[in-house]
This record gives structure tokens, C-alpha cells and sequence, in this order.
């Protein structure tokens, strides 16, 4: 399917600057742009690409003047990254199906709502209850007693345990766990542990995406709850009796221990490590690779470093790190020079 850039600029509320009959019918990086495709520019670092790019039609902000003569056609719109995503998400090819596929076990008891779709080799117990239009695709497991709400997608190889609780408008990618026991162990004498039952369940909410291989443990006793809106990387794990606050988006490979509360609109980081028992304020921001040992009280900190504090002052001191072995140097040939 082919759209000119006058098509592409009214979806947009953009403005064209160049050939509003520019067409494109695919999409490309910036500096690997081909013609006949759509591109964006939202960072300035890479501006330079605009003026060597081959795309056809490039989405930029609406204040930016090129300081060079230009190739393409430019759409002028007020947030070119939000707006390459509404692009995508018109033009993206989500599987459609409906129906029970003849491998797929749903036990009788299980309650399924208006086009559902359920894929070969997956397994629905006793007592689910499945919302209208979710599409569970091969290979995923649904326990006992879990709730699944409307215009879910759970892909192959998903696996959500008993009582689980699954908002509506929810995307579970493949090979995601929901509801697997906490990592719970009590010492007893000598080196030995005795196990500490995991009763609990996990709570999605409404409007959450959960990456692939991400695992999310159910509580000890209550609920680990991810609310609305939260968007979680692939391969993070979130341990027992976690809470993530609404809207809170998590990079992969981050790792939040039992009862720690993440609170509304944070950011955290790839590879971050958070310890149990902590509460984190709305707003917080924290950069990759930082190990968070203490509380954050104050709303839309930023830290940094492990242990991780106020990001500006980590990245001041972090200047003097790095000259370290040219001050010891310095001190020792001080001491020498004494004697």
C-alpha cells in the first residue's frame, strides 16, 4: 500500500515541506533510508543523516531548519517519534484469528468469551475465565482460576499460573511466566532452608506489556501487582510481593527483589538491580547498571551508580574516579620527593 506525503502529513496534523505527491511504501532507518520509504528524525544527534538520506519522506519536529540543502520531503509534526508510532501501528499485521485450534485442551469448566482465539498445543484449566477477543497462540499454558480480561494477547509459550489476575488491552510475549513461586526460604539449623509457601497471586492491570522471558513471581500472601499502563523489557524478573506503579516503564535484564514498591511515571534503566523492601517515589529515574539499596523519597529523582545516588553528583565524583590512578601516581611521587 502506497500514501503520499500529503496522505501521511493528514493522519498526522503535519505540514508537508517539499513534494506533498512524495510516495513511499515502506519504512527505513534514517541513515539507511531507500527511496520510495518513510523516515524520522527525533534526535539531533543525527541530524547529519538527514541530508544524505535516500528516504523519500522524512517526519521531523516542526521547528527544525536544515542548514543544508535537502533530498527528501520533509512532514513537519510536533512529535515525530509519537507520530512514526502512530504511523506503524496503522500499518502492523497482527494475526486476526478467532476460533479453537484441534491440539488446544480447554477443560469444560473453563469460561471462554466472544472470539477467542486458542492455539494448537495450549492448555486452559479448570475454572479460567477468558475475556472477548483474546488470542492465546500455541504452546501457552492457562492455570486454574486465572481471569483473563478483554483484547488480551498472550503469545506462544506464555505460561500464567493459578489465580493470576490479566487486565484487558494486555500484550504477554512469548516464553513469559506470571504467577511462578516466590523465592521464599526461611533458615533453619545448619546450612539447610525449609521452604516458605508462595499463597499469593500477581495482578496485572489494564493496558500493561510484558517482554519476552520476563518473569513475575506471585506474592507470599496477597498480591504482586502490576498496574495500568506499566511496560515491562524482556527478561526482567520481579520478585514476590513487588508493586509497579502505573505507567512505569523497566529496560530488560532488571531485577526488583520481594516487597520493594515502584511508584507512578519511573524509568528504570537496563540491568539495574533494586533490594527488597524499598519504596521508590513517583517520577524516579534510574540509569542502567545502577544497584539500588536504599528508598528514594523524593519525587523524580534521578540516580545513578551502585550503590546508586543523585545522578549529578555520581557523575561528578565519577570524573575524579576515573583520574584515581594518575592523583595516586601524583601523591606517590610526592611522598618520595619528602624523602
Amino acid at each position: 500500500m502506497e500514501f503520499t506525503a500529503k496522505q501521511i502529513a493528514g493522519f498526522l496534523d503535519g505540514v508537508v515541506d517539499g513534494d506533498p505527491e512524495a510516495l513511499v511504501n515502506d519504512v527505513s532507518k534514517i541513515e539507511e533510508g531507500r527511496p520510495g520509504t518513510l523516515t524520522f528524525l527525533a534526535n539531533m544527534k543525527y541530524q547529519h543523516h538527514i541530508y544524505s538520506t535516500r528516504a523519500s519522506v522524512v517526519l521531523v519536529n516542526n521547528e527544525f531548519e536544515p542548514t543544508e540543502p535537502l533530498k527528501c520531503t520533509l512532514v513537519r509534526v510536533e512529535d515525530p517519534y509519537r507520530c512514526l508510532a502512530k504511523l506503524l501501528a496503522l500499518v502492523e499485521k497482527r494475526p486476526n484469528r478467532s476460533g479453537i485450534e484441534p491440539m488446544a485442551f480447554v477443560h469444560e469448566e473453563a469460561t471462554l468469551g466472544t472470539d477467542v482465539y486458542v492455539g494448537a498445543f495450549s492448555y486452559i484449566s479448570r475454572g479460567a475465565k477468558i475475556g472477548n477477543n483474546v488470542k492465546i497462540f500455541p504452546q501457552v499454558y492457562i492455570s486454574e482460576d486465572v481471569v483473563i480480561g478483554d483484547d488480551t494477547w498472550i503469545y506462544a509459550g506464555a505460561k500464567i499460573h493459578n489465580n493470576s489476575r490479566i487486565g484487558s488491552h494486555c500484550v504477554i510475549h512469548s516464553g513469559v511466566v506470571i504467577g511462578g513461586d516466590g523465592f521464599g526460604f526461611a533458615p533453619i539449623t545448619g546450612s539447610d532452608f525449609a521452604k516458605v509457601p508462595q499463597i499469593g497471586n500477581v495482578v496485572v492491570e489494564d493496558n500493561v506489556e510484558i517482554g519476552t522471558n520476563t518473569t513475575i513471581d506471585r506474592a507470599t500472601i496477597g498480591s504482586t501487582i502490576i498496574r495500568r499502563g506499566v511496560k515491562l523489557d524482556n527478561l526482567i524478573q520481579i520478585a514476590h510481593n513487588v508493586e509497579i506503579g502505573e505507567n512505569t516503564v523497566i529496560a530488560a535484564q532488571t531485577g526488583i527483589s520481594g516487597s520493594t514498591k515502584v511508584g507512578k511515571n519511573c524509568m528504570i534503566g537496563g540491568q539495574v538491580g533494586i533490594i527488597g523492601h524499598l519504596n521508590l517515589a513517583d517520577g524516579t529515574r534510574i540509569a542502567a547498571q545502577s544497584g539500588v539499596t536504599q528508598s528514594i523519597k523524593i519525587e523524580n529523582t534521578a540516580v545513578q551508580g551502585s550503590p546508586a545516588y543523585e545522578v549529578i553528583p555520581y557523575q561528578r565524583s565519577y570524573v575524579y574516579f576515573k583520574k584515581l590512578p594518575d592523583l595516586v601516581d601524583r601523591i606517590n611521587q610526592l611522598e618520595k620527593s619528602k624523602h
